[in-house]
């Protein structure tokens, strides 16, 4: 569903313009204030409906809402619930670009990296507040892997032989590898104090816990240097090719004196203003939350009734809520021969999770007296392992092409097969765990 240009306005009719236009609304610069504002109110509505085809899902919030505070069928509420997030999420996603774009590149970017993964940040929030810490965990596992795997794997496959900038593909690797590490080592060490001889069950999650608060306020002042690093010191190597300022040519002396083409001025001006844009910010944060309130409650119905695992909800359903927006942007911008921006959605998306939300959690369930950890699941841990390693081997040439985006896609689906055939109870049981991590990373590294 598109609109027309402000430069194409004058083209359509008052009627088209009033229903269809996303970029002007008669009425909108009247003199008078009842006509003005009523306009100005259904525009930005309009502006929020046809923004996207993924808005078609919207009927759900009502209906999600409705079937929640009557306490229908806890699987139903879950159901529409779920499907209700996946458009909210788009338009969560379309506000904070519009800020972004007033708010200059700076501000901007740090908004962007703020709300990038609202949506799992609020469902793990409200999850971590029922106490429902595998579900948390594996949100946060399963949002990373979502984002190195499918989307990249789609982004490749879609977008065929393209070169990325290999500085940026270098620094994102390596903060990657940073966060996997650090998510890594919590559970590393659980698994060998439990294979120990002296094996005090409250001892070592004691000590995990200790450990997963430090590593986590860690993690956060290094995201904090990341931040000052992509937005600030070293920007230019974050910024993608389409957005850097072409060398001038004698062709381009039109554009030099300001004859720019008609329909080109609009190309990157936010579609509503940032108050407008502010306004659905909040709405939709709140819908999102209420939504989200539902969802995490019909999990035990869900586990219980149709026999599938905390697990899978957390590593697969919630991320495929969350990460919608985001598919569709990379897999857009990677059509357009632009995979710079489309790796910055994917591994920047994937470094945020790893260094900034699951350290946060961390941090908020240590101030809520909850024992949040980052000790994660053996399978978990593993199957994060491998993704970080197959992605870095992956990216680290600056290349990509259609089938490293077949064998990326491949490795999501046969993880999310792996975690939805496993039950709970197999996936927690840590017995042999520490030869299996051993054995995972022994055949990952290269001879």
């Amino acid at each position: 569903m598109g609109g027309s240009s402000p430069a194409q306005n004058r083209i359509h009719s008052d009627t088209y313009r009033f229903f269809l236009d996303l970029w002007y609304t008669p009425g909108m610069d009247s003199d008078n204030a009842l006509v003005k504002f009523p306009a100005q109110m259904w525009h930005i509505i309009k502006a929020t409906l046809l923004r996207s085809k993924i808005n078609i899902l919207l009927f759900c919030v009502p209906i999600g809402l409705v079937a929640g505070m009557t306490g229908m069928d806890p699987v139903a509420v879950f159901v529409i619930n779920f499907f209700a997030i996946i458009p909210l999420a788009a338009v969560l996603s379309n506000a904070t670009e519009d800020i972004s774009a007033k708010l200059g590149e700076q501000l901007g970017g740090l908004l962007n990296a703020t709300f990038g993964n609202a949506v799992e940040l609020i469902v793990s929030v409200i999850a971590l507040k029922e106490r429902q810490y595998a579900v948390v965990k594996s949100s946060m596992i399963g949002s990373i892997l979502s984002n190195l795997l499918l989307v990249m794997g789609m982004c490749f496959f879609f977008g065929g032989l393209k070169n990325m900038r290999d500085d940026a593909a270098q620094t994102t690797c390596s903060l990657l590898m940073l966060a996997a590490a650090s998510m890594v080592v919590p559970s590393a060490l659980s698994m060998v104090m439990q294979s120990s001889s002296n094996n005090d069950p409250d001892e070592r999650q004691q000590t995990i816990l200790n450990l997963s608060r430090g590593t986590a306020i860690i993690l956060l002042i290094m995201y904090a240097f990341y931040l000052n690093f992509s937005l600030r010191t070293h920007h230019n190597l974050f910024v993608p090719k389409s957005k850097q300022q072409p060398q001038r040519s004698p062709g381009d002396e039109e554009e030099a004196n300001g004859e720019v083409p008609v329909g080109s001025e609009c190309e990157d001006e936010p579609l509503l203003g940032a108050w407008a844009s502010g306004a659905i910010l909040i709405v939709t944060t709140v819908l999102v939350a209420v939504c989200a309130d539902y969802l995490v409650d019909s999990i035990d119905a869900l586990v219980e009734r149709a026999n599938i695992s905390r697990n899978f909800i957390g590593l697969i359903l919630i991320p495929i809520v969350g990460n919608a927006a985001e598919h569709v942007t990379a897999v857009v911008v990677a059509v357009k021969n632009n995979m710079d921006l489309a790796m910055q959605v994917a591994i920047g998306s994937s470094i945020q999770i790893a260094m900034f939300v699951t350290p946060f959690l961390v941090v908020l369930g240590w101030i809520m007296g909850h024992d949040m950890t980052m000790r994660f699941e053996t399978f978990e841990t593993i199957a994060f392992i491998l993704a970080v390693l197959v992605v870095i081997y992956t990216v680290q040439d600056g290349k990509s092409n259609y089938l490293e985006g077949v064998m990326l896609m491949a490795m999501y689906v046969i993880i999310a097969v792996a975690f939805f055939a496993a039950p709970s109870d197999g996936l927690s049981n840590e017995d042999a765990g520490l030869d299996a991590f051993k054995a995972a990373i022994k055949s990952s590294i290269p001879s």
